[in-house]
């Protein structure tokens, strides 16, 4: 049975980052919206009630029943979960003069208790939140202050709960993982004992039991995900499972040439299908790009359900969705961020059955399991690339035309990181075609052509992300090639925007 932690996501922007902390710790956890505690309840050790946007006193405030919950279960209230646990206990949360955001120093009351054990006496803790706790229960043990948040921290007697005013995942918490580890392990009794080789052994005995005899077609794009997808599959299925690899028209230059020999002496059983007409006949004259995003969801289902017929018997759909896909596609406060073609994509009505065995894990998680699948580094290594490709990177409408000047400019750009060796400390890159053309001179011309913006960043898991400090002279060279080489290209630009409050991609 998995040992997992429970978080309630109340639509914190750092509520992803809690459970990165937690699986640093070799701890599985799950992030679920605030109100849909699992009805499954095996293997649950305890639950984290996350922070919020909103203030507990609003009418609109995210609202759960706890009593099924504390008392039964270690809780640990964050932020907004604190406040929640207070508010809903009969203590008072009001507005703070100001809002209080950035470093604070802890200070601790009671150096004995379990959750802040070895946590420093005035260790930096950070701030984020618009109100505070002023007045809390009888039964409410205060744990720790700052010099501007007195109840900054708090144990309810009688029951394994605690609350923090402060954000112990963020970085700048600087004891903030030991805090966290003192409440998985030692409160919450969790053996840490979640690690690449565990997740392989009880994946692919779920995969067997899951799929039986069935046969099983993934949708293989190159990628780290897809790849690490097929590895779990085929160990767990064999000659059941059939890849296929689909040119849809978006990919880089040469990617589906390359991808395909890649795969020969992997032991996987690859298909691949040239559907770069159908693409393009769907998607012209589309500019929006959550319509561009499901018209290449549905045409990928739509190639592998006709593929599917062509091979009989084959029953599921597997895809290399991650977590990061699920959490941006998924609405806890009703607003989604974006769609995900592996995710939001799919049409309601399918005829094959949906299998993700990577569907729970961040993207440097993958990375750890395929190296302990032994795969080759060229692939593990590889940047992320969009499920859409290049058609989240083609800004407007696409074209044949379009994609040309694109992966042109995308090659050279990606190509001078690995010659330079700046490839591998780099997270993620690539070229976008911007929808506006400028003024250019070239020889003795006036030229009015197209911008291309570059994009690298630096990140873990995709969740945030800053971007690349490249070296000038490297940019330089990267710019003068592009516009001397690609046809149609006058102009480039760099993009410095870090993720929030941008996203990686630009649609």
């Amino acid at each position: 049975m998995q040992e997992k932690i429970i978080i309630l996501d109340f639509g914190s922007q750092y509520t992803q980052l809690i459970a990165r902390r937690v699986r640093e710790l070799n701890t599985y956890c799950e992030i679920v919206p605030f109100n849909k505690f699992p009805e499954d309840r095996d293997g649950i050790k305890g639950v984290i009630l996350s922070g919020s946007p909103f203030s507990v006193n609003d009418p609109n405030a995210l609202y759960t029943d706890l009593s099924g919950i504390r008392g039964k279960y270690p809780v640990l209230g964050v932020c907004y979960g604190a406040q929640f646990l207070a508010h809903t206990s009969g203590g008072k949360v009001e507005s703070a003069d100001s809002r209080e955001y950035g470093r604070a120093q802890l200070k601790w009351h009671d150096e004995d208790d379990t959750l802040f054990k070895g946590v420093r006496n005035n260790s930096t803790v950070w701030m984020s939140h618009g109100d505070t706790i002023t007045s809390v229960p009888d039964s409410f043990k205060l744990v720790a202050s700052t010099d501007e948040v007195r109840v900054a921290g708090f144990k309810i007697e009688g029951e394994k709960t605690w609350g923090v005013q402060f954000h112990p995942e963020v970085y700048h918490s600087e004891d903030g993982k030991i805090l966290l580890n003192n409440f998985v392990k030692d409160v919450c009794g969790c053996a840490q004992d979640w690690t690449p080789a565990s997740f392989i052994e009880s994946t692919v005995a779920m995969l067997k039991e899951k799929i039986g005899n069935d046969k099983v077609v993934l949708a293989l794009s190159g990628g780290v995900d897809s790849t690490v997808a097929a590895v779990l599959l085929n160990k767990a299925i064999g000659r059941n499972l059939v890849c296929i690899f689909v040119d849809n028209g978006l990919l880089r230059k040469n990617e589906f040439e390359n991808v395909l020999k890649n795969y020969e002496h992997m032991g996987l059983n690859v298909l691949g299908i040239d559907a770069k007409d159908k693409f393009y006949k769907a998607l012209a004259g589309v500019t929006e790009p959550e319509k561009k995003r499901k018209i290449i969801g549905k045409g990928f289902i739509e190639v592998f359900d006709e593929e599917a017929r062509k091979l009989k018997d084959i029953k599921w759909l597997a895809q290399g969705t991650i977590y990061p896909d699920v959490i941006e596609s998924l609405s806890i406060t009703g607003m989604v961020i974006k769609s995900h073609h592996n995710v939001g994509g799919l049409p309601q009505k399918m005829n094959l059955k949906l299998v993700e065995p990577l569907r729970l894990l961040f993207k440097d998680e993958v990375r750890r399991v395929g190296r302990e699948l032994k795969i080759t580094e060229d692939l593990i290594g590889r940047h992320p690339f969009p499920g859409p490709g290049l058609g989240v990177r083609i800004l407007g409408d696409i074209t044949p035309e379009k994609v040309r000047v694109l992966q042109e400019a995308d090659h050279i750009f990606i190509q001078g990181l690995i010659d330079t060796g700046l490839y591998k400390e780099v997270w993620q890159a690539g070229a976008i075609l911007l929808p506006v053309q400028s003024v250019g001179v070239m020889g003795d011309e006036r030229t009015y052509e197209n911008a291309v913006a570059l994009r690298a960043v630096l990140s873990t898991d995709g969740m945030t992300a800053d971007w690349a400090k490249l070296p000038y002279d490297f940019l330089g060279k990267v710019s003068n090639d592009i516009i001397n080489k690609v046809r149609g290209v006058n102009r480039v630009v760099y993009d410095i925007s870090s993720k929030p409050p941008a996203t990686i991609e630009w649609e």
